[in-house]
């Protein structure tokens, strides 16, 4: 299903309507939706895609003419021996196009794993092969630290060459309605707290009526598809797997401090600095500031959160109980999800209000802020003003005692800027006082659907 790739669509649009020679990089994490974002593309268009597969060069080498000979339909090819990756672009570059041919080359990363030299050929056949035709070539790969390295770095040959680079994120929590129509906001807002917005994942679930059931059948399962998901990803994306492991394990029980998570793992801070910062790179855990912070660069305020739902879910519910699933006590593992799964979810309403108070104000910038006494789940700041925001993910209604801790908690903020508005966002509604109120304050808004 395509949702919600317009803007990437069109970079590789504009790059196509281009006369000359194109280069694109296009990565992100498996399943995020590369392949269907260039079927889009090269959709009605002159394309040769190949997809790499960890085999020798030899092999590799000799599927890719197959298919290059299938595309320009000669025979003649299919008979030659190639001595490298050259001489087959040579051959591609020599001929006559009546429109823009794309070249997409998928899994990348794996053609650089078994050929070191794959980068420098490649800014071979950029700088000296493809340079003055009308080609549009695509290298594309899912071990971001790999495709980053051998395509974007500046130690890459190939540093400086792309005309475009589309780092492919998961998709924002907006468009989940898009897969699940028939969904209400607290059934699309739990799917999105373990799935996140991985495509691939919410079509998994697309036909669920109990996510519980859904969970038990594709996650917690050993032979379920997404069982092993995020130690794949991990494994070929880091060398020392264990510590990031334990790194995540720690911060999804609830452990947000680098101090703490360091004397978890009993080490240094110094030790595991280059861990976390592999993490943030890889987009699985983000450090969150107080918003209203002037260099949060420097504050020593940071605390880490894992910033993939899907990744925050596995550590908590699939890694800590692996036991019990490997005996297939799945029943276990999901009462203990049923206990606090409106505690869990919680932290994703959040994420989404922030989100939504973002982009509905003129703001700044909008996130959490806490000092040594207080925290407010929503602080946006504005040029003249701000926007203060409690969240309440329950089964209560919210009142207005919650709206005077609000504003009590707002007056510490160290910013000294009026504000405009309090939001109130609550799953389960407001308490008639709090409306009436409401209703002849301008400064307040309820927000109950997003």
């Amino acid at each position: 299903m395509f949702v919600n790739r317009e803007k990437e669509l069109q970079i590789l649009e504009d790059e196509y309507d281009s006369k000359d020679f194109r280069f694109s990089v296009l990565y992100g994490r498996r399943r995020v939706g590369k392949t269907t974002l260039l079927k889009k593309y090269i959709q009605n268009r002159p394309a040769i895609y190949f997809l790499v597969t960890l085999e020798s060069v030899h092999i590799v080498l000799k599927r890719f003419k197959t298919i290059v000979a299938d595309f320009f339909n000669d025979d003649f090819l299919r008979d030659i021996e190639l001595k490298d990756i050259k001489q087959l672009f040579n051959y591609i570059a020599s001929k006559d196009q009546k429109q823009k041919l794309i070249i997409i080359i998928d899994e990348f990363q794996y053609l650089t794993k078994i050929d070191k030299s794959i980068p420098s050929q490649f800014q071979y056949i950029v700088d000296e092969i493809l340079k003055s035709s009308s080609i549009h070539l695509i290298l594309c790969g899912s071990i971001i630290s790999m495709m980053y390295e051998q395509t974007l770095s500046y130690s890459s040959p190939l540093y400086g060459r792309r005309t475009s680079a589309i780092k492919l994120e998961a998709l924002k929590f907006k468009y989940l309605d898009r897969f699940f129509e028939n969904k209400t906001q607290n059934e699309l807002i739990e799917l999105y707290a373990v799935l996140y917005g991985v495509p691939k994942y919410l079509e998994i679930f697309k036909d669920t009526k109990n996510i519980f059931t859904s969970i038990e059948k594709n996650i917690l399962s050993t032979s379920a598809y997404l069982f092993d998901e995020p130690r794949y990803i991990l494994q070929n994306e880091v060398n020392e797997p264990i510590t990031y492991f334990t790194i995540l394990e720690t911060i999804a029980s609830g452990e947000h401090k680098i101090g703490n998570i360091a004397s978890k793992l009993n080490k240094n801070v110094q030790n595991i600095t280059s861990f976390m910062s592999k993490l943030i790179e890889l987009d699985i855990i983000y450090k969150d500031v107080p918003v209203t912070e002037v260099n949060p660069e420097k504050s020593k305020k940071g605390l880490y959160f894992i910033k993939d739902n899907f990744f925050r879910f596995w550590f908590l519910y699939v890694l800590n109980y692996k036991s019990q699933l490997e005996l297939d006590n799945t029943k276990f593992v999901l009462a203990k999800i049923k206990e606090n799964f409106s505690g869990y979810v919680a932290k994703t309403y959040e994420d989404i209000s922030i989100e939504y108070t973002l982009h509905k104000y003129e703001l700044l910038k909008c996130g959490r802020w806490w000092n040594k006494n207080s925290e407010i789940d929503i602080v946006g700041v504005a040029e003249d003003y701000l926007v203060v925001g409690e969240c309440k993910y329950s089964n209560k209604k919210v009142g207005v005692d919650i709206l005077k801790s609000l504003k009590e908690k707002a007056t510490q903020i160290e910013l000294r800027l009026p504000i405009k508005k309090y939001l109130l966002f609550s799953k389960s509604g407001f308490t008639k006082d709090l409306v009436q109120l409401s209703q002849g304050d301008d400064s307040i808004e309820l927000v109950e659907r997003f």
